[in-house]
Order: C-alpha cells, then structure tokens, then sequence
C-alpha cells in the first residue's frame, strides 16, 4: 500500500495489538485526538485499513470456510485490537470526565503534547512539496472543519446511525477526531453517558452506524492511500495540526462574557488570563502532561515495527 506500509506490523504479538487498541480509545474519547494518528504512528494504520477493506463481496463467498474467513479478514488483528479499544474506552472514560471537571487544562496539555508530536513526525516523513501545497490545503480545510457550527441531532436513533457513521470515517483518517465530529453533532456528552451508564440500546445503534461507516468509506480509503499516499498525508498533517487550537488548554470557559475579538482564536488565553478570570491554570501539571504526551507518542513511534 505504498513505500511506507507498515508491512512489519502483521508481526506485531495480540498483546501489542491490544496495548494499541486501548491507546486509540482512549484517544477517541478528547475531542481532537484521533484514534488513526495513535494507530499511524504506533505502526498498525495500513494494516488496519487492509483488514478494514478486506470485507466485501468476497466475504460472503468465504463464510462456509470459517478458518479461511478468519485469515483474509486477519480476524485475530481485529479481535484484539477491538477489545483493547473497548478496554481503553470503558476504563478511562470515568477518568477523562473526572479530569474535565477537575483540572481540564492538564487534560488538554497532555493531548496537545500528543499531536503536536504527531504533527511532526507525520509531516517529516512527507516530502516538502507535499507540505507546501497539500499540506497547505489541509491546514485550510482544518480551519473550515473548527468553523463550522455546532448542531444538536440527540434524541434521535436514526440521526445516531448517521452520526456513527460520519465519526467512525473520521476515527480512521489521521488527525480528524472522530470524538470532535461528536461533539460538533451535539452527540458527545449523550455518548460518554452512555459508555458510563451503559446504555446498551444507544451504544449497539452507534455501533451499528460505525460498523456501516467503516464498510463503505475504508474501501475508499485504500484506493486513495494506495495511489495517492503522500498527497493525502501531507493534506491530514495539516489538518490535524489545526486541532492544536481545540487542545490549546487554556481557553474560555462558558462561565465567562464572551470576548471582544471575533473569529476562530477568539476563546484562546494565556495561562494568566485563565487565572485571571477566577480559573485554576495548573501551569506546572500542564506543561508536565504536555511533555508527557509528546514523549509518549516519540516513544511509540520507536518502539512499533519499523
């Protein structure tokens, strides 16, 4: 699937997988973090796209040969790396909401660290005509995306489908948060509660929208990485290097007057200014967690099959 294909990856152990998977669900639960940048950097994203894309017409050929089936699909990848997301999802989403209500700069510094680190690792390996112009476009289609309005679809199973369907094609491309997507569809607060509460109703009929998601748009996925791989990575560095202004962690809360200034920066601050308005910056935590994440991600990076 290109130069850069993760080929070394399919020697990676269950347990590797897995350790994987629940970095990714914990990533999908911050909005602006993508569960695809985690599975690029650690070294599974075009495995992951191959095993995604694998299902099609032929799968119904190859159901009456289950070991077959099983093989083609790589099956055991999957499992695993399904069950460490689920894992990482139920584990930390009382802990990602606990941390929101108590300290939400450290929260978003540690992520911030995150992609910022990702920003560079992804756009060194790019070639740099790549970046001055897809790279370029993509930053532009990153300030759109951050612009748009949000819109409330809760309430509605259908609209639910819908959603998982448009978040689990965001999950996939590295840097578009499948959570901010959520969060833009009004869905995101409805979803942690669910995972909390276990709503078994709501999260099967998300579940049902991404499973559909992931059919139809991973295929495409494939053909784009497949003969256009540079290109569209250059353009998704530079998207997900918009992202930063969503993890900027100090910004303004709901409690506070809006700004005078207008436009997309308008809610961003300085750690005094945070204070300022009665806010605890943690400005010590957060620089900690910012090199935390980064460090993390480096460390990924040198570790994965190469």
């Amino acid at each position: 699937m290109g130069a850069n294909s993760d080929e070394s990856s399919k020697q990676s152990s269950p347990r590797e997988v897995f350790v994987r998977g629940v970095l990714m669900g914990l990533a999908e639960l911050v909005p602006g973090v993508s569960g695809g940048t985690i599975a690029f950097i650690s070294g599974i994203y075009y495995r992951l796209v191959s095993a995604l894309s694998s299902f099609g017409p032929q799968s119904l050929k190859l159901v009456m040969q289950p070991q077959q089936f099983w093989r083609h699909h790589q099956l055991n990848f999957l499992l695993a790396l399904v069950v460490g997301m689920v894992a990482g999802i139920l584990v930390f989403a009382r802990f990602i909401g606990f941390m929101m209500e108590a300290a939400e700069p450290v929260l978003w510094a540690f992520f911030f660290g995150v992609i910022a680190v990702s920003v560079l690792q992804i756009g060194a390996a790019r070639p740099p005509r790549y970046l001055a112009g897809y790279g370029v476009l993509g930053v532009l289609a990153g300030l759109l995306f951050l612009s748009l309005p949000s819109v409330d679809m809760s309430g509605s199973m259908f609209a639910l489908f819908v959603a998982g369907m448009v978040a689990v094609s965001a999950w996939i491309l590295p840097g578009i948060s499948g959570s901010f997507v959520l969060l833009l569809l009004g869905l995101y607060d409805d979803v942690i509660l669910a995972v909390n509460q276990l709503d078994w109703t709501f999260l099967l009929v998300l579940a049902g929208g991404c499973g559909s998601g992931l059919l139809l748009f991973t295929r495409a996925l494939g053909w784009l990485l497949m003969r256009f791989e540079d290109a569209l990575l250059a353009f998704l560095t530079g998207f997900m290097a918009t992202a930063l202004i969503k993890l900027w962690p100090w910004q303004f809360v709901a409690s506070q007057s809006a700004p005078d200034a207008y436009g997309l920066f308008y809610t961003l601050q300085s750690p005094q200014q945070y204070a300022a308005a009665g806010n605890e910056a943690f400005l010590g935590l957060s620089l900690i967690a910012a090199l935390l994440g980064g460090a993390g991600i480096w460390l990924l990076s040198k570790l994965s099959p190469q």
